[in-house]
């Protein structure tokens, strides 16, 4: 939710230290979480990036939270992507595995960690109603938010509605960044500068559930625009997701 807003300017811009009260509980219908893989060195790419730039305004943030995962396996065509971790190669290998497929390719769309077609936007805002039709399974909570000397820590809790209801749960927490732009020179996008929202700059997980304190580190380069994302899943799927701008509480 729009009204679920969060702490601070950030990185070079923070004060040494800082902390807010903002919390944001996740509702007791099912948000989906939607995770684009791309790359600055796939063509094809920015095109799916726009559309994840606008999915907010489409789709409200308490019906559908969005995720930019940047994959590195295109690096050797020159461009080498600044945002790009291996965890986000794995995860996407995890969920092409889970789809019964072999096959990695960006951009590539999963909501709750099910193949999507973003380019058919009928059949996605389907898929995504669907999700929220289904009563929440998970409970997640941010709250005591602090950041300091580059850091954000927050108190992430989650549990299970019904103990029976998952099979191996786990929660994840990330940190991820709107407004980015690069000016890219070489690879397939080379004179291109391109533009990416809901770029994810740190990523902690797999995480028991119950309560952990986790501190997320904030690359040089994220001063601003910042959101705290979390999520639950399971052997099968993504249960739940919450988000929380840290762009409201001064």
């Amino acid at each position: 939710m729009r009204n679920l807003l969060a702490a601070a300017v950030l990185a070079a811009t923070m004060p040494s230290s800082y902390a807010a009260t903002c919390q944001a509980t996740s509702p007791k219908n099912t948000v989906a979480l939607v995770e684009l893989y791309t790359s600055q060195g796939c063509s094809s790419c920015p095109p799916a990036d726009r559309w994840l730039s606008q999915l907010p305004s489409r789709i409200d943030p308490s019906r559908a939270v969005p995720l930019a995962l940047h994959v590195g396996y295109w690096d050797y065509i020159g461009w080498k992507d600044p945002f790009a971790k291996r965890e986000f190669n794995d995860r996407q290998t995890h969920l092409a595995a889970l789809n019964r497929s072999n096959t990695r390719y960006t951009p590539g769309v999963f909501v709750q960690g099910r193949d999507s077609n973003w380019s058919q936007q009928n059949a996605f805002d389907a898929q995504v109603r669907a999700v929220n039709q289904r009563p929440a399974v998970a409970t997640i909570t941010l709250d005591k938010i602090e950041t300091a000397d580059g850091k954000v820590d927050v108190r992430a809790h989650a549990e299970l509605v019904a103990p029976s209801a998952a099979k191996n749960p786990r929660m994840f927490v990330a940190l991820v960044q709107n407004g980015i732009s690069t000016k890219v020179t070489a690879g397939e996008n080379r004179g291109e500068t391109l533009a990416n929202d809901r770029v994810t700059r740190a990523w902690s997980g797999p995480l028991p559930l119950g309560t952990r304190n986790v501190s997320l580190t904030v690359p040089s380069t994220a001063a601003r625009d910042l959101s705290l994302v979390a999520f639950v899943e399971d052997d099968t799927g993504v249960l739940q997701a919450l988000q929380l701008p840290l762009s409201s509480c001064s």
